[in-house]
């Protein structure tokens, strides 16, 4: 089977589909805007790259130039006829989506992945038609969530096929001679905005204020745009000193991380699909989160973790408190996080679903 794939090469979504894919012996070639920055990541007998050298640090994903897509068309038609794919999929209707519309190819899958659904359509009527444009030329539209997959319904009347983005639980579970730090509150997550770390720190604030015999540490793993602003705020409230912001790790690092946390906290303020709790319930580290669509789904509050309302301090910061006067709620809380991803997110199985939705694109076709 042969697969073309229009993605973003340096994202780490792409990454995980690309090589487990090829790993499952699907010929994969990803034609990319953007240059692809690792080259070890791809090194594979069943992958190829083709990459441009577009940079799109200001607009943010999904959100790339439409003149500078269509200038990339001839390129990617004479990658089509050398290549001679079974199938295009396209990741981020709204500028990947527009260029795989524009080909004329089918079958074309589109997947659905944020912002291309929640935000681009509601930037102007024109945006809008273009995302309905694009996905009415879409033979088959995927999603990593039934939110983001409801969401996508008020510009197509299609089904859309269910594609989670689950952890490879092999890597992410509870490590042996690891012992979790009660002490230690972890955030995983670009700092951005949307990502409500704001919310956070303030509820940590609150939480020092509560508990001032501990020695209580908020650990925040990502980079971004908000780094300067967070460690202003962190400053501002005189908590600097036990707020570590640890840079970007690998993700081949985290599960440790995720081990060592008493639990993590995600008050994101937009979520399409929560990775972040699905591998720290893997590694048995209870979440708090936001009630965004994708916390919400794959998160059961009360028995995996704690949902709190978008924005809110004070609740975060007793989620937060139930969790760290508990242990034995904590523990009760990762186990079930465990077996609830194991369910649902296994991502040995999440690769086999999508092979299998090639397969049944590929019949229709016929």
């Amino acid at each position: 089977m042969k697969i073309l794939f229009l993605a973003d090469a340096n994202s780490i979504h792409t990454k995980r589909w690309v090589t487990s894919l090829a790993e499952k012996d699907v010929e994969i070639l990803l034609f990319s805007f953007e240059k692809n920055s690792d080259k070890e990541q791809y090194k594979h007998n069943n992958i190829q790259i083709v990459d441009n050298n577009y940079k799109n640090s200001k607009k943010g994903p999904g959100q790339t130039s439409k003149l500078r897509i269509i200038s990339y068309l001839p390129k990617l038609k004479r990658t089509i006829k050398s290549f001679k794919p079974d199938i295009v999929h396209a990741h981020y209707a709204s500028s990947y989506g527009l260029l795989g519309a524009l080909t004329g190819f089918q079958p074309l899958i589109t997947s659905v992945w944020g912002s291309d659904v929640y935000i681009f359509p509601k930037i102007s009527i024109l945006h809008r038609k273009l995302l309905k444009f694009n996905l009415n030329n879409a033979k088959v539209i995927l999603s990593t969530s039934h939110s983001m997959a409801n969401e996508t319904k008020k510009y197509i009347n299609k089904d859309i096929e269910i594609t989670p983005f689950g952890v490879d639980v092999n890597r992410f579970k509870k490590l042996p001679n690891v012992e979790r730090d009660e002490l230690i509150i972890g955030n995983v997550k670009s700092l951005a905005p949307i990502y409500g770390i704001d919310i956070l720190i303030r509820s940590f604030n609150q939480i020092l204020k509560k508990n001032p015999t501990q020695n209580l540490r908020l650990q925040i793993i990502g980079e971004g745009p908000e780094k300067e602003n967070l460690q202003t705020l962190a400053r501002s409230l005189n908590i600097e000193e036990y707020v570590d912001f640890l840079g970007k790790i690998d993700n081949s690092e985290l599960p440790l991380y995720y081990n060592k946390f008493a639990l993590t906290v995600s008050p994101s303020i937009s979520e399409s699909f929560g990775v972040v709790a699905i591998e720290a319930m893997a590694c048995e580290c209870p979440v708090v989160v936001s009630d965004a669509d994708g916390f919400s789904e794959v998160v059961k509050d009360t028995e995996t973790g704690y949902i709190a309302p978008k924005k809110d301090i004070e609740a975060t910061a007793d989620a937060i408190q139930k969790l760290l006067d508990d242990s034995t709620l904590r523990a009760r809380m990762g186990k079930k996080g465990r077996e609830r991803v194991l369910q649902l997110y296994n991502w040995e199985e999440n690769v086999d679903n999508m092979i299998n939705i090639y397969k049944k694109t590929l019949l229709l076709k016929k």
